[in-house]
Formats: structure tokens, C-alpha cells, sequence
């Protein structure tokens, strides 16, 4: 049970996932992790904020926090926890299922604001879904991230992730085979920033502000994904064919705006 008395510790089952997780990434690809999170916020309560760009990002997030220490709960989607086997491990490690498009919805936010509030550190996407903005820079956001922060009054940190892409296709499983073997010929470059907490001071007693928190942590994860990718400013230069482009969820900011 989450309590501030008791607060929840990661399982042994989930820290060797995120093992298993480094070790696939470091097989696939070059991982390049910067940035970094406070001592005391490691093991929470903390929301951390992920662009989503690929089926591959939760492997690369797992990876990635395992290099800082930090063993998050995952608000993943529905479908993970359908699947016979993974989704048997997915509720033993404790992450949160999203039931998207159902009137279920809202228990993932009551069950991550309860684990928060426990001391958890809660990994989530703010966009929603995989990202279809035609540069590929964050979308506008859900509110879900921003309530969820305002709610515990937790610090939420950015972090900007670059490359997933490359390994696996949007369509994944569908292309994944092909995928993978050209990252095991290239090892593609993945890389991931932790930001600086964003700052949601002044918002949450005003009207509105779980929009204006949102628009805050996507500008946010835009200005840490802009050194990221400093030769890619308008397109990725690998382009994935079965990847639809959706513009009408562009957010407004753009790098130096």
C-alpha cells in the first residue's frame, strides 16, 4: 500500500528488467544519456515527463532511468497488460494501465496520483501517444501529466529522448524484424537528457491551469530535445514510411521561439 509511512520500493522482478533493458538497448544502439536527477527526487515523488516517439521508448526509458538510479512506474497502455506474459510482468513491477478511449480512463490518474502521493516516481507521456507531429518535435500535450503534478504538488522533470525511432518502426511489430537488424548493423545514436524541474509555481492556483502546466512541460521537453537533435531541426533524417503525420495537435513552440 502506498503511504507516506510505507512508501513503495521498486520490485526485484523491475529492477532487472530495467538491467535487461540496458543491455538490449547497448545491443541495438548507442546510448547517450545526460542530464540528471537530484539525490532526493530519485526515489520520488516525482513525475517524470517523456516525448514519445517510437514503440521502442519505454525499453529506452528504462534503460535510461537505470543509469540515474531511478526505478519508475509506468502509465503504459492497456493493450501491454492484455499480452499473456508481459502483461503478467508489467503488474508484478507496479506500472499503472491506461485504458485510452474508455470510460476507464480516469482510474489511471486516480491510481498514479495514489502512488505519487505514496512517494512513487510516476513515468509518463504527456502527449498521449506516439507522437505524429511531421518534424517529429513534441505535440500538444494531454492534461493528465500536469494534473497528476498539481495534484500531489510533485516536480515534474522533462526528459527529451532522441533516436528510438531508428530501431523500431511506428508500426511495430509490424517492420520491427527489419528494424532491428539494421540497428544491429548501424547502432544508431539514442539519446536521452533529464532537464531541470519545470516550474509550475504560480499556475496551480489559477484557472486553467491544467492547460497552461501542460503547454509549460511540452515547451519544456521541446527546449531539452532541441540539442538532441541539432542537425535534424525540421525532419529526422530517417524517415519511417508507415508513420502517418498528423499536424493538427502541433504544438506552437519550436526551438529559440
Amino acid at each position: 500500500m502506498d503511504t507516506a509511512h510505507s512508501p513503495w520500493r521498486p520490485p526485484l522482478i523491475w529492477r532487472a528488467a530495467q538491467l535487461l533493458a540496458r543491455a538490449l538497448v547497448g545491443l541495438l544502439a548507442r546510448l547517450e544519456v545526460t542530464g540528471d536527477v537530484a539525490a532526493h527526487l530519485r526515489r520520488g515523488p516525482l513525475v517524470l515527463a517523456a516525448n514519445h516517439i517510437s514503440p521502442f521508448d519505454p525499453v529506452v526509458m528504462a534503460a535510461a532511468c537505470q543509469t540515474r538510479g531511478i526505478a519508475p512506474r509506468i502509465m503504459a497502455t492497456a493493450g501491454l497488460f492484455r499480452a499473456p506474459v508481459i502483461g503478467t510482468l508489467m503488474r508484478r513491477a507496479g506500472h499503472i494501465r491506461v485504458d485510452r478511449g474508455t470510460n476507464a480512463v480516469h482510474r489511471a490518474l486516480d491510481a498514479a496520483t495514489t502512488a505519487v502521493a505514496g512517494g512513487s516516481v510516476i513515468l509518463i507521456y504527456p502527449e498521449g501517444r506516439i507522437g505524429l507531429d511531421p518534424g517529429m518535435w513534441p505535440e500538444r500535450g494531454k492534461t493528465g501529466a500536469a494534473r497528476l503534478a498539481l495534484a500531489c504538488a510533485a516536480p515534474v522533470i522533462p526528459v527529451a529522448q532522441w533516436g528510438a525511432h531508428e530501431v523500431l518502426p511506428y508500426r511495430a511489430p509490424r517492420g520491427a524484424l527489419r528494424g532491428i537488424a539494421r540497428s544491429l548493423w548501424r547502432r544508431p545514436v539514442i539519446r536521452v537528457h533529464f532537464g531541470e524541474p519545470v516550474d509550475l509555481g504560480e499556475v496551480s492556483a489559477s484557472p486553467g491551469a491544467a492547460r497552461r502546466a501542460t503547454d509549460r512541460i511540452i515547451d519544456a521537453l521541446t527546449d531539452n530535445l532541441a540539442p538532441l537533435r541539432p542537425d535534424e531541426p525540421d525532419a529526422p533524417r530517417h524517415v519511417d514510411p508507415g508513420r502517418p503525420s498528423d499536424p493538427s495537435r502541433a504544438h506552437r513552440r519550436r526551438p529559440g521561439n
